[in-house]
């Protein structure tokens, strides 16, 4: 058995300059060194080992575990979510019916900064509240190509894109998993988070105008970034508030588009960009697509709604998928907190029937079915997702085994506990801190578990509102879903460029601090002068 440590150097600020190296290795091998992601992650991860046994004198044997256990993580649910949502894209390309996907969309708007709105932004959310695990960055991603924007430009905005629906994700598991960890009810910290979210949330759109065209975007077509992102807000705000936090992401993705929708019956951006897809070259105009045909062309995501509907909320069906979840005790494992208490981390949950692969597995085949794609030719596409994701498997494999040992080890706990101790200041940086966990993770969720309770107590000890500091770790930890390895392996390999990870992250890792720094502006506003918006 081995027990947690939170500061072995005797020193919090050494101990945590060290916890935070595999990460701070990871980033700068991939960002600076421009190194091939699966190389960088095997580099992390080796990082990560050594500093668990020598600094941190965990066994070699539970280090080895965790390690293991942290790659069957990546394999399920994350690999398996990769793999079978390239295989409906496939399917959709050897049937001819993505393109309908782009024509479709510009008839609302010939311009695909507009386009990119509807799709990254606000189609994203939707996907985001049934899904997360990088779901909705993959097939955004991939509708973005098919509108014409690059394979690059498109896995940049699909990712940043999604860091707006993050902390509702798969219908509220990030609220849930804070609320597990605080003493605070999910109803409550759904609010909490719901004021704080729709402000960040409202900035987005605006970003994601510059990252497309620069200040000629925002110049042009801020009329749309700007109806989207007070549709988006208000739907967060009154659904997390008013109704029930669960369809958050939902509700603020419909209303945006609604609201979109209708300013498009009066406005158009000026001069406009037309992208270079065939699907865009009509600005706007009529499409002769049979609309039986576009039904077809959009029945995977319709589906994927569908199903996650079914296997989401109380019904008989969800209550019989979540009848066949399956969890264990890790083999070998055995790792105790710093109170004494074996870590939730070292169990084994494998929901195969309700995972979100499962789901787009079964979406995709209902899709060939619909598509009137071949079995041969069905089963040839699978084989082709499988061969272009083999190195993002390993990727993702080794940058989820990295988490799990950092976690495991005290290396998460460490950078935490000395984060609280920076006093009064820690209100301005407890952002921060759920910003470092997704980072980490992947999962505004795994640093909800992670830093939740810690939160709490740094703001008891500070004299700040708990609520508040809980609430932050959540909202803070959306920007670092822009930079978190798994996502960028998933929109890198969604769009055919496996090992250009680095080349995501260059661009988006600005945009990401730069709105982290906003809100914990916001976040020390709360604490002060605002703190009529804490519930």
């Amino acid at each position: 058995m081995y027990r947690q440590l939170i500061d072995p150097l005797g020193s919090p600020a050494l101990s945590a300059a060290l916890a935070a190296l595999p990460l701070v290795v990871l980033l700068v091998l991939l960002g600076v060194v421009r190194m091939k992601s699966h190389w960088a992650g095997l580099t992390g991860l080796a990082t990560a080992l050594v500093v668990a046994v020598a600094v941190y004198r965990m066994p070699v044997g539970q280090a080895a575990d965790g390690a293991v256990e942290g790659a069957a993580f990546g394999l399920f649910p994350i690999v398996w979510i990769i793999l079978n949502a390239v295989w409906i894209n496939k399917i959709q390309r050897s049937s001819g019916h993505f393109d309908i996907i782009g024509r479709t969309f510009s008839t609302l708007s010939g311009d695909p900064r507009v386009q990119a709105i509807l799709i990254a932004y606000c189609f994203g959310a939707m996907l985001e509240s049934l899904s997360g695990f990088g779901t909705p960055i993959a097939i955004t991603s991939i509708m973005l190509i098919g509108i014409g924007f690059t394979p690059l430009k498109a896995a940049v905005v699909a990712t940043f894109a999604n860091t707006a629906p993050a902390a509702f994700g798969s219908v509220g598991n990030p609220i849930q998993a804070l609320a597990k960890v605080t003493s605070y009810s999910a109803h409550d910290l759904g609010s909490a988070v719901g004021r704080q979210s729709a402000v960040i949330a409202a900035l987005v759109p605006f970003v994601l105008l510059l990252m497309l065209d620069g200040r000629r975007g925002l110049r042009e077509v801020w009329p749309a970034a700007l109806t989207a992102a007070v549709g988006f807000s208000a739907g967060q705000f009154l659904c997390s508030n008013y109704f029930t936090y669960q369809l958050t992401d939902l509700a603020a993705g419909v209303v945006a588009i609604a609201a979109v929708i209708v300013l498009l019956r009066f406005w158009s951006p000026g001069r406009g960009v037309r992208a270079s897809h065939p699907a865009t070259a009509a600005a706007g105009g009529e499409d002769r697509t049979p609309r039986i045909e576009a039904l077809k062309a959009f029945s995977p995501y319709i589906l994927l709604t569908a199903l996650f509907a079914l296997t989401s909320f109380h019904s008989p069906v969800q209550r019989f998928v979540a009848g066949q979840d399956v969890s264990f005790s890790w083999p070998g494992l055995r790792v105790m907190g710093t109170t004494g208490d074996t870590l939730n981390v070292t169990t084994y949950d494998l929901g195969w029937l309700g995972a979100a692969g499962t789901i787009l597995l079964l979406t995709g085949a209902l899709t060939a079915l619909i598509l009137r794609v071949r079995l041969r030719s069905a089963l040839r596409c699978y084989g082709q997702a499988l061969h272009q994701i083999r190195w993002a498997a390993v990727t993702i494999c080794c940058v989820l085994a990295l988490s799990y040992v950092m976690n495991l080890a005290g290396m998460a706990a460490s950078l935490g506990t000395w984060l609280a101790g920076l006093g009064s200041a820690f209100a301005l940086l407890s952002g921060f801190l759920g910003w470092f966990g997704v980072a980490l993770t992947g999962s505004d969720t795994s640093s909800n578990s992670l830093f939740g309770a810690m939160q709490v107590a740094a703001a008891h000890h500070i004299g700040a509102s708990p609520l508040l500091m809980a609430a932050s770790n959540s909202t803070g930890g959306v920007q670092g879903k822009a930079v978190a390895m798994q996502n960028l392996t998933i929109a890198a390999t969604a769009v055919g460029l496996p090992g250009k990870e680095g080349d995501i992250l260059r661009k988006v890792i600005g945009w990401s601090l730069a709105l982290l720094a906003v809100f914990c502006v916001l976040a020390w506003l709360q604490s002060t002068a605002l703190s009529w918006m804490v519930p």
